[in-house]
């Protein structure tokens, strides 16, 4: 965890897990991250190797392609593979681009075999 937590403090932007408090919000771009689910590896009846889905949501309030190479060349950088979609919420007048990963937890080290 602690080596995702670096990576969104390199990316420079605000960021919160899952939300921002009602009125606290940053202006934009301002990222949320969230780790919905795990698709962990068992071997002898028990957690062999931890991997967990990560989502790291980038908020603007236009279409902001120099906030987006920022947060993929930190990505980049550190070797993570990701997916990318984007979408235009009406309700907040807010871009959502949305970068999918997964990564391996060995609770030791932390990020390993991206």
């Amino acid at each position: 965890m602690e080596d995702l937590l670096g990576i969104l403090n390199e990316i420079g932007f605000p960021f919160a897990y899952d939300h921002f408090a009602e009125g606290e919000a940053p202006e934009p771009p301002f990222v949320c991250y969230l780790l919905p689910g795990s698709g962990h590896f068992s071997a002898d009846g028990g957690v062999y190797f931890k991997i967990n889905e990560v989502r790291i949501e980038l908020y603007t309030d236009r279409k902001d392609l120099a906030a987006e190479l920022a947060l993929e060349n930190v990505l980049d950088l550190h070797g993570v593979f990701y997916g990318k979609s984007e979408t235009w919420i009406d309700s907040e007048k807010l871009y959502e681009v949305l970068y999918q990963f997964t990564w391996g937890m060995d609770g030791a080290s932390g990020l390993v075999g991206k």
